[in-house]
């Protein structure tokens, strides 16, 4: 038995290989091939754009697939969500599709587009938005550059955001949020129904949210006198509390802990002078919970 697994194909597809590399799997791309390799034999990979994941997933061509929340939103598939993955291509953090026009305009809510264009690509789920803001507008399809289509193409656009700084150098004001979206791992419901199947995405559940949670973090060693350890742990931000092991000297003690990267070079000074020796720095790839 195989699970049938879809990549999200664009700009999603780097990250997502990454991840699944720091869980553990380890998948290669071809320019002339939509089947990636993965290293686990009961896995066969495929691309699909994020877009349309939902769809194949609901219909059962894929078993299981990462995507956004907000093209499973915007197919109004029926399908499981079986983990949340905060990450997208350029941070690991949620994004949104923000209802924007440009910084000339009268618009300032949504109700100012009564009766006006607004352009996105996300066009059933602004649909629902507007009717839910009791609007009518005219929503048309963009298939890309939305940005620089108002004033002249669009009156508005939809758009999605991680930072809003596309928006901001394209004279774009932000008016509303209309959705947050992030990457999911979802499955077909079927599949989800299969034991064998629902088992394999537990331990793919697991390990991926593992490869998250470490992300950003490095674990430190260290040894200390006993002496020395209060100084020590006062310096050190624990993840919960750091491992302390005795060491075959029963004066010296090994101080194990989980660090987030950017507070290193602050940090490993301190724990020098406070008298900790042999301290060593290792990267993490899995952090399970």
């Amino acid at each position: 038995m195989k699970l049938k697994l879809g990549i999200p194909k664009g700009s999603l597809e780097n990250a997502t290989i990454d991840l699944f590399r720091r869980a553990g799997f380890n998948i290669t791309t071809s320019s002339r091939s939509y089947f990636p390799a993965i290293d686990d034999p009961e896995i066969e990979c495929m691309l699909i754009r994020a877009q349309e994941m939902a769809r194949y997933v609901e219909d059962g061509v894929l078993d299981a697939g990462l995507t956004g929340r907000d093209w499973v939103e915007e197919n109004a598939a029926s399908v499981e969500t079986v983990a949340d993955l905060i990450y997208a291509k350029q941070s690991f953090g949620k994004v949104r599709w923000v209802l924007a026009a440009p910084e000339s305009s009268p618009y300032r809510t949504v109700q100012d587009l009564q009766g006006k264009i607004i352009a996105t690509e996300l066009v059933a789920t602004t649909k629902r938005y507007l009717s839910s803001k009791g609007v009518q507008a005219k929503v048309e399809f963009s298939w890309g550059a939305t940005e620089v289509k108002p004033p002249v193409l669009a009156d508005a656009i939809v758009e999605v955001t991680e930072t809003g700084s596309s928006l901001r150098a394209n004279k774009l004001r932000i008016l509303e949020t209309v959705l947050e979206s992030n990457t999911q791992l979802i499955a077909n419901v079927n599949s989800w129904a299969d034991d064998w199947k629902r088992r394999k995405l537990e331990d793919m559940k697991m390990l991926l949210e593992g490869a998250m949670n470490a992300l950003g973090k490095v674990g430190l060693m260290l040894n200390v006198k006993r002496d020395n350890l209060p100084a020590v742990l006062s310096v050190l931000p624990a993840l919960k509390n750091p491992t302390i092991s005795q060491l075959s000297d029963e004066d010296w003690v090994a101080v194990n802990t989980i660090i987030e990267e950017t507070t290193v070079r602050d940090i490993i000074p301190r724990l020098k002078e406070a008298g900790a020796q042999g301290i060593v720095e290792y990267p993490l790839n899995k952090i399970v919970m």
